[in-house]
């Protein structure tokens, strides 16, 4: 599907194994009465949890196992539409690339309303071991479980 190719309202994406919808709330807004370019990180925070704990029910972020949890280094937005006050947001989201300690998730999202592209990019994760305050390598069950989703290993 190009930029330019509206999707589906209400459907996920082909290749995309997972998406989540959320509304466009009035203190998302900015001066200009759109979507503060902020907010795109906390829709596609959103949906990045959603995703991981749905794949890995007992990943939980704010209580992480043994201490070890996923930690969230760096991001990258390509800014396509605006989106407006009380308009549904569906953010699709895919693992892209798996590397020993860190993987990166791609996410694009629609306006539920006329299918247009929002915005898309990725965000990369770094498993933390937060007793010893240094990256530590992905857990097996997850690494497995991003492959078969479509992950790639970088």
């Amino acid at each position: 599907m190009s930029a330019t190719t509206p999707a589906t309202p209400g459907a996920t994406l082909p290749g995309w194994p997972f998406s989540f919808v959320d509304r466009v709330r009035f203190g998302d807004l900015d001066a200009m009465r759109h979507l503060n370019n902020v907010a795109f990180l906390q829709f596609f925070e959103s949906a990045r949890i959603a995703y991981i704990t749905t794949v890995v029910p007992s990943h939980r972020p704010t209580d992480p196992d043994d201490d070890w949890g996923l930690i969230f280094a760096e991001c990258h937005i390509n800014y396509r539409s605006p989106a407006f006050f009380d308009e549904e947001i569906r953010t699709h989201v895919r693992p892209a690339q798996l590397r020993r300690s860190s993987m990166r998730i791609e996410f694009r999202m629609t306006s539920e309303g006329d299918g247009r592209l929002l915005a898309e990019g990725w965000g990369a994760l770094v498993g933390y071991d937060y007793t010893a305050g240094a990256a530590a390598p992905l857990p097996d069950v997850l690494r497995e479980i991003m492959l078969e989703q479509g992950a790639r290993e970088a």
